[in-house]
């Protein structure tokens, strides 16, 4: 129950002098659903949360850029994206060089990639493919920061750069096997809270700060269009993440079980944290809010599912739950910074905690399943992890947005925010009426 996926990686370079590895249809079916569970995530699952959050002049914008963003990481992912995540080359155990930090280019192209190229006991393009599902949600997740107001062909140069410059690089370096740097340091993170939530939360910041408010914001009332859109996205989200979580352990094992015990387990805590909080502070539950708790759960749990018992991810729901309430009203409103869609209150806030409890949870004392690590000690390990990663992000992030509004510009105009995206950058509307 220890295995990572920054383990399975490792055997990508292991795979020419090891025993030959051997083909398991049942590990291979898993993940190719796995995949598409995680595809479904994107779209229509985050398309759908995110489409029926902002106003109806902008569903089909949204909608768009999720699906040019997947076309765009798709072809960069074979150029060389795969290649920068999970090559191993130049990396040794224990020890810091570049390539603890990025990966190589020995798999560009993925000219090797072929009938007999197995990842462990799956066929590589099925691995590839799923880790390309990673690679597209990630960006994806961040255009809830800049929804409504930034330029079609700036999201995409954006989130297409950030891909490059951000996401690979932190994923190399979370998942990329012994000698990848926070593997050298120890974090677990088994599904993502880094790589992709704290990751994504932090460039919706940067976005959002960069952009400015939207137009009339916050003086003019900006409700969500149809919050039906938004509940079915998080009930595809919420059945997806059991493709996120438990296919990462790419296999259909006991590990599995654990995995999805504490995924389920979580989202549930999810929804009572943040509807306890919100009906304490704000006098009632919302439906709005049943869904972000489910969410929220579900961001808190994703580095800690196979590392923590049940007790670890009830409590880890719990507290996501209540602390991304607060986090997407009392903290945004407190900073007066707009986050079209809470990118950074849910999955930021919701993955740092995650990361930090995973530490806590992660011990056999609180029944978790890490051996030799103690709450404290690994709490600080899963701090250093999300420290590095919120600078860097940030850093990198604000560089390339500065770039882009220096050159392209970033920013839709007046006329056409007013107007509504789906008509000034794609001459389309959603609905007829």
């Amino acid at each position: 129950m220890k295995l990572s996926l920054a383990v399975v990686l490792s055997l990508l370079a292991t795979q020419a002098s090891a025993a030959e590895p051997s083909l398991d249809t049942g590990n291979t079916a898993w993940m190719i659903c796995a995949a598409m569970f995680v595809l479904m995530m994107c779209i229509p699952g985050l398309a759908l949360f995110y489409g029926g959050m902002v106003r109806a002049k902008n569903l089909l914008s949204v909608f768009t850029q999720l699906f040019a963003v997947a076309g765009v990481i798709g072809i960069l992912w074979v150029l060389f994206g795969y290649s920068l995540v999970v090559s191993t080359e130049g990396m040794v155990e224990g020890k810091l060089t570049l390539n603890s930090f990025i990966g190589g280019l020995s798999k560009a192209l993925m000219l090797n990639i072929g009938h007999d190229s197995l990842v462990g006991t799956i066929p590589e393009g099925v691995f590839a493919v799923f880790q390309l599902t990673f690679a597209i949600i990630t960006p994806a997740l961040i255009a809830g920061g800049f929804a409504e107001r930034m330029k079609f062909s700036a999201s995409l140069l954006f989130m297409g750069a950030w891909f490059v410059l951000v996401y690979a690089p932190i994923a190399h370096m979370v998942w990329g096997g012994p000698g990848a740097l926070m593997v050298n340091w120890g974090v677990l993170d088994f599904a993502g809270g880094t790589a992709v939530h704290i990751n994504s939360g932090v460039a919706a910041l940067a976005a959002a700060l960069m952009l400015g408010k939207r137009k009339g914001y916050p003086q003019m009332a900006m409700p969500p269009h149809n919050l039906g859109f938004t509940l079915v996205g998080a009930g595809l989200l919420w059945v997806g993440w059991f493709g996120f979580n438990v296919g990462s352990g790419l296999a259909a094992n006991q590990g599995a079980g654990v995995v999805m015990l504490a995924t389920m387990v979580a989202a549930c805590a999810g929804i009572v944290g943040w509807l306890l909080t919100e009906t304490v502070t704000h006098g009632r539950p919302t439906a709005l809010g049943a869904a972000s708790g489910a969410l929220a759960g579900l961001v808190g749990i994703t580095p800690a599912c196979a590392f923590v018992g049940p007790l670890g991810a009830l409590v880890i729901g719990l507290l996501t739950g209540g602390v991304c309430f607060f986090a997407v009203t009392k903290f945004k409103q407190a900073l007066g910074y707009d986050d079209s869609l809470d990118v950074f209150g849910l999955h930021g806030v919701g993955g740092i905690v995650g990361a930090l409890l995973t530490g806590v949870f992660a011990a056999p004392a609180l029944g978790g399943y890490v051996e030799g690590v103690t709450p404290f000690g690994q709490a600080l390990v899963q701090l250093k992890g999300v420290a590095f990663t919120f600078v860097y992000c940030f850093v990198v992030s604000w560089a390339i947005l500065g770039a882009i509004k220096l050159t392209i510009g970033l920013r839709a105009s007046q006329e056409n925010e007013e107007q509504g995206l789906d008509l000034a950058e794609h001459n389309e509307r959603a609905y007829n009426l």
